[in-house]
């Protein structure tokens, strides 16, 4: 079959008002970029016409600027889901201007075919390479790419001839059953191989094909400070001791690891540390360090939902593509981060969290309990699953005015039921087997900054007797510090009683 060749302009008008649309991609790596950017531009000049111009968003996870953000300034965002990073939608979605629902990555695909979040119009995804019988090879990215394809009345394929067609053998494009006819997903180690090459997809659907030549936005985190380091360091130690204690087997096992800067810096310091094996890794996100550690034969495979990475690091894998494609399996985020396959494989899952309390609950997504900051993303996909699961944070946030620790979270992803270690640069946090008022000691003893853990052993004499010590008169003194003064340092436990 023949494709018709399209403007972006002209995929854009295929895009009506109140559609909801789908696009590839997972982070900004997959994302179509040329038809998002169009979009935002036709629903600017709908509205200065005096018509409205929204849509409804589906990603696999952050997008690229020109969705996220161009969607956002050009006020066309009906509703976004599952998870964004971009400031502008950020602040827009903080406003009411939008709805955003916050959502497990893994959940999203299912949730699509179920019906649960209504229907997809448009399918927007960056290729490749696609042939004539509707394969499509994507690029650095899968996320939700099978399932809007799919569910989609029409598809609109951005050919990016940036990304080389011979990325084809990268991808395992693997899609589950629904009940009562789904079956196990038959992943036993991360290197299994168990779907297609590409999407599939009814080329009948393809309305049409625009053509690109645009460079991925890339992996933009902040550089290793010291603290991301001790914090890397504390990470690997503990492993170490893990595998001498007997807890973790000898030969080791597959690691998760979250997205960012402190991500790099724990993969980095694993990797230097010889008295843990060389391993492999099932996670959402493949980033800088995992590439660093493949040429250097400590991460032996790497499975992954998209391979987001600087431009340097992206070149090195698209200029040896032959070495890097027996090493590494980019599948949608509904595989990825599945938590049956998460528990089978015994993962070693690392993510962050944005804040912390004293009993060992989690705050991943919202800052003083209102402002969403980015959302769940895959870790509770990872947490709840996990063999052993890990949070790491800085102690402290804002030159030291924000405690990463607080009496009680102001918002609560991760309960403690499923948090099994805290690192800070501190120290570290063993919370198994432990009561809640045991918790509270090691993470005050281990993770907290010296400076706020007075302030914390006098909250803990505060409170309420009971099983977890609180107390409902100074639980959230630290927030409200910081919103009056700014400073959390300033609390005086007097004026809240």
């Amino acid at each position: 079959m023949t494709f018709k060749k399209i403007t972006a302009e002209e995929a854009a008008l295929y895009v009506k008002n109140e559609d909801s649309v789908g696009f590839s991609g997972f982070t900004a790596a997959g994302c179509p970029k040329s038809v998002p950017e169009a979009i935002a531009k036709r629903a600017e000049e709908e509205h200065k016409k005096g018509n409205p111009f929204r849509i409804g968003i589906f990603t696999g996870a952050s997008t690229g600027d020109l969705i996220d953000g161009a969607l956002a300034r050009a006020d066309a965002v009906k509703f976004r889901t599952p998870y964004q990073s971009n400031k502008d939608l950020r602040a827009l979605l903080n406003s009411n201007g939008t709805h955003y629902f916050d959502m497990h990555l893994s959940e999203l695909a299912q949730s699509l075919r179920y019906g649960f979040l209504g229907k997809v119009n448009v399918a927007i995804i960056e290729a490749a390479d696609i042939t004539a019988e509707g394969e499509i090879i994507p690029t650095e990215g899968v996320g939700i790419s099978p399932t809007i394809c799919r569910l989609a009345d029409k598809i609109i394929v951005e050919l990016n001839h940036f990304h080389p067609k011979e990325i084809r053998g990268m991808h395992d494009i693997y899609e589950p059953a629904d009940p009562p006819l789904r079956r196990e997903i038959p992943v036993y180690t991360p290197s299994d191989r168990i779907g297609t090459p590409c999407l599939k997809v009814d080329p009948r659907k393809i309305a049409g094909i625009v053509e690109t030549n645009n460079r991925s936005d890339g992996g933009k985190f902040s550089p290793l400070d010291d603290v991301t380091l001790a914090i890397g360091k504390n990470v690997s130690d503990f492993l170490v001791s893990e595998i001498k204690a007997g807890r973790i087997p000898a030969s080791f096992l597959p690691v998760q690891s979250g997205v960012g800067n402190v991500a790099n810096a724990v993969l980095g310091s694993m990797g230097e540390n010889r008295e843990i094996p060389a391993f492999k890794i099932y996670t959402e996100v493949i980033q800088d360090a995992v590439i660093k550690l493949m040429n250097e034969d400590r991460v032996k495979f790497a499975s992954g939902c998209s391979l987001t990475l600087s431009p340097e690091a992206l070149k090195e894998v698209y200029s040896r593509l032959d070495f890097f494609k027996d090493k590494i399996l980019l599948r949608p985020q509904e595989i990825s981060n599945n938590p049956e396959v998460a528990r089978r494989l015994g993962l070693i899952t690392i993510n962050t969290a944005l804040e912390a309390d004293i009993f060992g609950n989690i705050n991943s997504t919202h800052v003083l309990g209102t402002k969403m900051m980015n959302g769940l993303g895959g870790s509770g996909d990872f947490t709840r699953a996990a063999y052993l699961s890990i949070f790491t944070t800085p102690s402290t946030a804002k030159d030291g005015k924000i405690s990463a620790f607080v009496p009680m979270v102001s918002h609560l992803d991760h309960s403690e039921h499923s948090v099994k270690i805290i690192i800070t640069e501190h120290g570290i946090a063993d919370l198994r087997g432990k009561s809640p008022i045991q918790r509270a000691r090691v993470i005050i003893d281990n993770c907290v900054d010296p400076a706020y853990r007075p302030l914390l052993n006098e909250y803990l004499k505060l409170g309420v007797k009971g099983h977890t010590p609180q107390n409902l008169n100074c639980c959230f003194a630290f927030h409200r510090e910081f919103s009056k003064s700014g400073d959390m340092h300033n609390v005086d436990w007097k004026n809240y009683l």
